[in-house]
This record gives structure tokens, C-alpha cells and sequence, in this order.
């Protein structure tokens, strides 16, 4: 799993903020500090992340079901909360194999505590940086076969590279490696709310924590090109494939969408 790094709570991490925005305990005062701030100029902001986490179970329960995917590479994984994505892929497909990658060493000591598999499938974790594809596909391949479809979900981890066209080559880089009939999956912070907005510049200036990026709708379709979009295409989070009941939740500031390779 890597080599092991103390944990840092003097400066707050992404995974933890995240974790305390969703109402999680795995985060430190730096961290809450951090969300509370962008909390007190955005109030959505709770909600979003919600709607968010909400998602990406659609998204791989989809993947799992619908498109028969068994394999996950899910990097920017945060900290394990309620049904994560082995949880939601090994309900629907038990032999499904999944791979979490992170950079905060918290998330690798409760990764090992909670992220169990079933007997059929597998879990692993890896300590890397979204900005090292490289790296990530060689300890992924531990678990992952390349000859059969991966679906590859960045969710929320590209705006932390602050340079889009490099945002665009890593999730090229990614994608060229695994197999037709391998998916893409992808959500971010938009820059359609002018509060969320003014939220996220006064979170970079100020927290301490590396900076976030939200990026245009289309900008976000970017990183689907030469694949083929999965209906309903790239969409506000709330309106990707609601569960009955949910069509009418109102629109957030977080877009996303599921592209497949052919």
C-alpha cells in the first residue's frame, strides 16, 4: 500500500473537510475551520456535497448494474462514509474489484479498518496523487485486470489540479490505458453560482489547504471527449438519473456525467 506519512493536522485536507461537510467525525479543528468558512459565505454548500455523495451511488450502481462493470478504480476516494463504492458495486455484482486512491494518510488508517470486501470480490487502497497517473495504474494493476473493463471515477478530485488542460491529460492518461467498454466518471464545482464561487476564492485564499478549482459545464464535458456520453449526459449532479421521488431536487453547483470508451 505504499509507504506511510504522518498525518498532518496543522494544514486541513480536502478528504477531511469533505467528511466533516457530510456530517462525519474523521476530521481535525483545522478541517472544520476550513468547511465552516466556506459554509458561512455558501449555505448550499452542505447540501451540495450531499447531493454530490448521492451521485456517485447512482453512478455505480449504474455501472455495476446496467453496464455490467466489476472492476473500480475510484481515485480521490476521501474518507469511507456510508455506502461507498465497493459497498454499492458488491451489493449489486459481489465479485466486483475495487481500488481507492488518496493522498491523505488519514484515509489510508481507516481505509485498512473499514473497507472490506466480499469473499468474491476485492478492495485495495492506494496512497497517490491524482497528479501521478503513472504510478496509480502500476500499484492499481495489483488488483485491476487491464484486459477487462474499468470504470475510472474521478469525482470531485479533478478541480484540485489547478491547471485544466493538465486535468484534461491526467484523465486522458487514465483512460488510455484501460480497454474498450471501460468507463469514465466524473463530477466537479461549477462557477454558475456566483456564491459558490466567491465561497471557493475565499476558501483558497484563506484555509490553507491546496486550492480548488470549479470549472464551466463545459470544461467538465471536456474530459468526456472521444468518448460516448451516457445519457443524460453532463447535467447538474441532482439531475444525473435521480431515484423516483428526487426528479425535482433543485439544481446545485457540481455537474457531472458517465462517458464510455469505445
Amino acid at each position: 500500500m505504499g509507504s506511510e506519512r504522518k498525518i498532518d493536522t496543522s494544514v486541513p485536507h480536502s478528504a477531511r473537510i469533505w467528511n466533516f461537510l457530510l456530517g462525519g467525525t474523521d476530521n481535525y479543528p483545522v478541517d472544520r475551520q476550513a468547511g465552516e468558512q466556506v459554509f458561512a459565505v455558501f449555505p448550499g454548500m452542505v447540501g451540495m456535497v450531499r447531493q454530490s455523495r448521492l451521485m456517485l451511488r447512482r453512478v455505480v450502481r449504474y455501472l455495476a448494474g446496467e453496464a455490467g462493470v466489476r472492476q473500480f478504480l475510484d481515485i480521490g476516494t476521501g474518507l469511507p462514509t456510508a455506502d461507498n463504492t465497493h459497498e454499492v458495486a458488491q451489493r449489486a455484482a459481489p465479485e466486483s474489484r475495487i481500488v481507492y486512491v488518496d493522498n491523505d494518510p488519514l484515509v489510508l488508517t481507516q481505509a485498512r479498518a473499514l473497507l472490506t470486501s466480499t469473499p468474491e470480490g476485492a478492495t485495495d487502497y492506494i496512497e497517490a496523487d491524482v497528479r501521478d497517473p503513472g504510478a496509480i495504474l502500476a500499484e492499481a494493476a495489483r488488483t485491476l485486470d487491464y484486459d477487462q473493463p474499468v470504470a475510472l471515477m474521478l469525482m470531485g478530485v479533478l478541480g484540485l489540479v489547478g491547471d485544466y488542460d493538465e486535468a484534461r491529460s491526467i484523465a486522458r492518461r487514465l483512460m488510455a490505458a484501460l480497454p474498450s467498454g471501460s468507463y469514465l466518471a466524473v463530477y466537479d464545482g461549477t462557477d454558475a453560482d456566483p456564491a459558490y464561487a466567491e465561497a471557493i476564492r475565499a476558501y483558497n485564499a484563506g484555509s490553507g489547504a491546496v486550492p480548488y478549482n470549479p470549472r464551466s459545464p463545459e470544461q467538465i464535458a471536456g474530459y468526456f471527449e472521444g468518448l460516448e456520453l451516457v445519457g443524460p449526459g453532463v447535467v447538474p449532479v441532482t439531475q444525473w438519473r435521480p431515484d423516483p421521488g428526487q426528479e425535482d431536487v433543485p439544481p446545485v453547483s457540481c455537474s457531472g456525467g458517465v462517458a464510455r470508451k469505445g
